[in-house]
């Protein structure tokens, strides 16, 4: 696997073990195999180490002297609090995007609303969890602030991959069916520019996604 032009080795390795992370593919607690991504990515240990150090500086793993790297677990208190931290700034992204998405905006969003309906059809869990990130992408990347756009990664990076691991798959679908009707209302509040109600839309929509999934 090669590095995506313009990006970093480090990011490359950092991405790839995200990724792994947030679809399921590494659990809480499993340890980071250093010399098997090292040959999977043809990279060398440096980038893969300075990549596994700021994984474990943005919550992802758990780092312990001898012992190397596990992906890090979290405890129903701390998903909580990521939750209403997330909302929160989610919301704000929302309400400062309003006035910045275009038509083309809406429709995309609109398009990843039915794909995931698709998703949860399937039981395809990974896929539903790329396709609703890249449903807040688009708002959040048109709020115009960077500080809050980064703020917002780091976090949801931490936390979103905590939200679709459940062995119920059949709950796991009720549930999602319902976090799916919530997308379709957020959307309509964009099309309708209603910034009040959008701050309360997400605020919930954050809060039902923590602590139904618990």
């Amino acid at each position: 696997m090669q590095a995506p032009k313009y990006q970093s080795l480090k990011d490359h390795v950092y991405d790839y073990i995200a990724q792994k992370i947030q679809d399921g593919t590494l659990l809480p607690n499993q340890k980071i195999n250093e010399a098997e991504i090292c040959r999977k990515l043809d990279i060398s240990r440096t980038p893969t180490r300075e990549a596994l150090f700021q994984l474990t500086s943005d919550n992802l793993l758990d780092y312990l002297p001898r012992r190397g790297f596990t992906v890090k677990a979290f405890d129903p208190k701390k998903k909580l609090d990521y939750s209403r931290i997330i909302g929160s700034l989610d919301a704000l992204a929302a309400t400062l995007a309003v006035e910045h998405l275009e038509e083309t905006d809406l429709a995309k969003m609109e398009e990843l609303v039915h794909k995931m309906d698709q998703d949860i059809e399937e039981h395809n869990f990974s896929e539903y969890h790329r396709d609703q990130y890249h449903f807040h992408e688009i708002y959040i990347y048109k709020c115009q602030n960077e500080i809050l756009i980064e703020t917002l990664n780091s976090l949801k990076n931490s936390f979103i991959r905590q939200s679709y691991l459940s062995e119920d798959r059949q709950r796991l679908t009720m549930v999602l069916k319902e976090v799916n009707k919530e997308h379709r209302t957020i959307l309509e509040l964009f099309r309708k520019k209603d910034a009040e109600k959008l701050d309360c839309a997400l605020k919930y929509h954050w809060r039902i996604i923590d602590t139904e999934m618990l």
